[in-house]
């Protein structure tokens, strides 16, 4: 059992101050998956692992009742989604911005920046994601804890609760898959 599956654990069994323990030990970790994803963006792109790692922790706090996580898998499974969602609300807002948006204002954050390409980018892959989550959700949460939360494909598979092989297969499946949905869109 790791540290983090005991910590949820305890705060399980009602131990409230386990609680403040958890963010030191998720925070590092989590700064260390974002870091490994953003080092795939482009050099000057001024979303920042840091700015990703806070913004997915705040909505992991927020949104999600600590009491009915099952481990350690269960909250990389859910910060993987967390990061996700965040990227895609920015390359939304990015390209909103880029169409003139609605009349009304949206507040932007210049930390969190996108270009154009790469925001339709994103927003192809969360719409493909979507229709293969449809089709095959094991290989659309596998998709998302490798290309959101950064992980290995063991540490996906360990994750998801399948063998490295079954990983393998449908980590193949998915990319094709994907790469072929994403080129008919276009």
């Amino acid at each position: 059992m790791t540290d983090i599956t005991a910590i949820i654990d305890r705060i399980q069994s009602g131990q409230a101050e386990a609680s403040d323990q958890l963010l030191p030990m998720v925070y590092d970790e989590l700064r260390r998956l974002a870091a490994s994803k953003m080092n795939a963006e482009r050099k000057d792109h001024t979303l920042t692992p840091t700015a990703l790692v806070h913004e997915a922790y705040i909505k992991l706090v927020r949104n999600v009742d600590l009491s009915t996580w099952n481990g350690r898998d269960h909250f990389f499974n859910a910060a993987a989604e967390a990061m996700r969602r965040i990227l895609i609300d920015h390359a939304r807002i990015k390209k909103a911005q880029k169409r003139g948006g609605s009349a009304a204002k949206i507040e932007y954050n210049d930390d969190l920046f996108f270009d154009d390409e790469k925001a339709d980018e994103l927003l192809e892959l969360d719409d493909a994601l979507d229709k293969l989550e449809a089709k095959d959700s094991d290989a659309a949460n596998l998709v998302k804890l490798r290309f959101f939360a950064g992980l290995t494909n063991q540490q996906a598979a360990e994750s998801l609760k399948m063998s490295p092989r079954k990983a393998n297969m449908l980590w193949s499946f998915a990319r094709a898959w994907l790469k072929k949905e994403i080129s008919t869109e276009i």
